[in-house]
């Protein structure tokens, strides 16, 4: 397996594009190219956002039209993992009622503040970008920061089901969590330094935080906490982004 492998396993995970040709065994082993995947959605998002905002139409509309994108792309595969964690680690007392309710379709008030919340404030972060005349290089680079950290927490903890997704996709490797971290490293760079050290210093305590609740509530990761870990690390990123 190489590096197309890397890329065809790291767009069927976690992008709705459609692809051909035969992924990695554990999709862990492409985690350097979750970054990548970010960028790809990012871009279109990004560039329909400006689109809309060509037009002469509000820049609330361009926000939406961007977020919309990020979420049709993706499938809202973040979305729901965040939903289900808020729901899990505040709707049950017990690791494995946590589990349980984290596994259930059905979504609770707990899901659905988190969800409004995240939109919301990633809605008035990109149309903040847009009138700072940045509005594609924010999408295309907090897509692509904030899916580095999601590798580098499923190294800090064990996975906390012997039967989910994250323990069939794996552990990264070292050197592929370093890959994934520099190219997030060097896209934040793309924004200036102090934005770039914002960026990273806001990253990592979101990654921080999300690790430390899921140790204490469920004992480990799952895909739901990688999901929501990616979408509080784009908020950190869009955050510093925008930040004068």
């Amino acid at each position: 397996m190489g590096i197309r492998s890397d890329l065809v396993s790291a767009a069927m995970l976690l992008t709705r594009l459609p692809v051909r040709g035969t992924p990695t065994p554990r999709a862990a082993q492409a985690a350097w190219a979750w970054p990548l995947m970010g960028a790809v959605v990012g871009l279109p998002a990004g560039l329909l956002g400006m689109g809309v905002a060509a037009m002469g139409l509000p820049g609330g509309l361009a926000a939406a039209a961007t977020l919309a994108a990020l979420v049709v792309l993706t499938g809202a595969l973040h979305e729901d993992g965040l939903a289900d964690v808020a729901d899990g680690f505040w709707g049950g007392f017990t690791p494995e009622r946590r589990l349980e309710i984290m596994r259930d379709s059905r979504i609770g008030a707990y899901g659905v503040i988190a969800l409004v919340l995240s939109l919301l404030a990633r809605w008035l972060l990109l149309e903040t970008a847009l009138s700072q005349g940045n509005l594609l290089g924010a999408a295309l680079v907090a897509g692509l920061v904030s899916r580095a950290p999601m590798a580098v927490l499923m190294t800090w903890l064990p996975p906390a089901r012997q039967d989910g997704l994250a323990q069939g996709t794996g552990t990264p490797s070292r050197l592929s969590v370093s890959i994934g971290l520099g190219l997030a490293g060097a896209a934040l760079l793309t924004q200036g330094l102090p934005h770039a050290l914002l960026g990273a210093t806001l990253a990592a305590i979101g990654a921080a935080g999300v690790s430390i609740l899921a140790r204490r509530k469920i004992g480990g990761h799952t895909g739901d906490v990688l999901g929501t870990c990616q979408q509080i690390c784009e908020i950190a990123v869009l955050a510093a982004l925008v930040a004068r």
